[in-house]
């Protein structure tokens, strides 16, 4: 799937829509299956429009993001208008993470927000993450040697003017780690929002276990950077998404 919702100016078709409805579904979980989100706290996002979009909301019998279906996304604007009022819906408070993010940055197309453990644990001590693997998760390393910003403040980001200070913090970066909180991770497509996000996990992860044996973890060699290939979307995003949903599927999920 090129592109998770057309043009960004296109408004997508109903079917379409159904389509993007199970697709945020199946991410949301996903991210659960791998722990990159804990019990009923993260979503995800996908631009549906020029100020649309689909997002996971919260129902009146809401069993967590291991248990999405189609019917927990919901289409809003960017302030989390639109919705059925008699659904019984309701938006995450962190809904400015989405909106503030899409309004802002018109070529991301996928916005996830999540809690990986790991990536909590070396933002709390201040182990920043660096490139200390190289072949064994390239795209994991790119994103470590190209800079991950870390957003100081510990808060939930619930108004427009907090998440405009979290992407002064993040800039042209796909990614940020919110300190004491999570992540936020953008993407070209849901499907690369998502691996991206489960990417920067398995790179803390390392960094954890690399921190608790004592011994400094030093970045890779610029020489080792320069030698790895781009393996492109096709088997970094896609591929990555394929096997995770088969996964999934697996699982029963």
């Amino acid at each position: 799937m090129a592109d998770p919702a057309g043009a960004p100016d296109a408004v997508p078709s109903p079917e379409r829509l159904a389509e993007l409805r199970d697709q945020i579904a199946l991410g949301c979980r996903v991210l659960a299956m791998e722990n990159a989100v804990d019990g009923v706290l993260g979503h995800i996002s996908v631009r549906a429009g020029p100020d649309r979009m689909l997002i996971r909301g919260r129902g009146p019998a809401d069993h967590g993001l291991l248990f999405t279906t189609q019917a927990d996304v919901r289409l809003v604007d960017f302030d989390g208008a639109g919705d059925d009022p008699d659904a019984g819906y309701r938006m995450a408070n962190e809904l400015p993470i989405h909106g503030e993010t899409l309004r802002a940055r018109p070529a991301v197309q996928a916005v996830v927000h999540a809690h990986p453990p790991a990536v909590l644990a070396c933002g709390i001590v201040g182990l920043p993450l660096l490139p200390i693997f190289g072949a064994y998760n390239i795209p994991a390393m790119r994103l470590a040697a190209d800079g991950i910003p870390v957003y100081p403040r510990s808060v939930l980001i619930r108004t427009p003017g907090l998440a405009r200070q979290m992407l002064d913090c993040m800039g042209d970066r796909p990614v940020c780690v919110l300190r004491g909180h999570g992540v936020t991770v953008t993407g070209d497509t849901l499907e690369q929002a998502v691996v991206r996000t489960l990417n920067l996990n398995i790179l803390a992860t390392a960094t954890l276990a690399a921190a608790q044996t004592g011994h400094p973890a030093p970045a890779i060699s610029a020489e080792d950077i320069a030698e790895l290939p781009d393996l492109g979307a096709a088997f970094n995003d896609q591929s990555v998404w394929r096997y995770y949903a088969a996964k999934a599927a697996r699982e029963g999920l």
